[in-house]
């Protein structure tokens, strides 16, 4: 199994038709808030996080690490694309030793509805392909989170199982290079 951490961090940043997959920035900062603050968004992720709360503790450049894509449509935030190693201690793998690679994104209500999850998320699976060849992807979800299957599916996840996980329902899949 190949480190994430190997791949030189950032890339340059990656453009779509619509989009733009960068570092986080500075700027970044009251989208980030405002990301963790929704109610919409926290529905299926364990809630929304208070305001005040994110306002005092977000870092002045939040989520600059490597594997974190903020996702840009005309020069602004509109979310992010992470891209980590699922803890092994957790339910849902397709290696006996764990640790693949997870996409996880979350992005603003008024993104939604219009394939901008898709075409970011399509971006960061080709550049994962790139810099580690053959390494699966894995996605968990609620089942509950029509969106989100709907999303996994058009990336070309497959279901692997369901299980139980935070009072509720979770659907884990698999994506591959190889079956793209």
């Amino acid at each position: 199994m190949t480190e994430l951490g190997t791949a030189a961090w950032p890339p340059a940043p990656m453009k779509t038709e619509r989009l733009v997959l960068r570092e986080s920035e500075a700027r970044d900062r009251a989208a980030f808030v405002e990301l963790f603050a929704s109610p919409e968004v926290g529905t299926y992720v364990g809630g929304a996080r208070p305001r005040e709360d994110l306002e005092r503790a977000m870092p002045e450049v939040p989520g600059r690490r490597p594997r974190l894509f903020v996702v840009e449509l005309d020069g602004t935030m509109i979310g992010m694309i992470t891209l980590d190693r699922r803890d092994a201690e957790r339910r849902g793998h397709v290696r006996p030793e764990g640790g693949e690679a997870e996409l996880g994104y979350l992005f603003l209500p008024q993104a939604w509805g219009r394939g901008y999850a898709a075409e970011a998320c399509a971006a960061a699976l080709d550049w994962f392909t790139g810099v580690h060849p053959g390494e699966p992807v894995v996605l968990s979800t609620q089942a509950a989170n029509d969106r989100a299957m709907r999303l996994a599916a058009k990336l070309g996840f497959t279901e692997v199982e369901r299980f139980e996980e935070y009072g509720a329902e979770q659907w884990f899949g698999v994506w591959s290079p190889a079956t793209r």
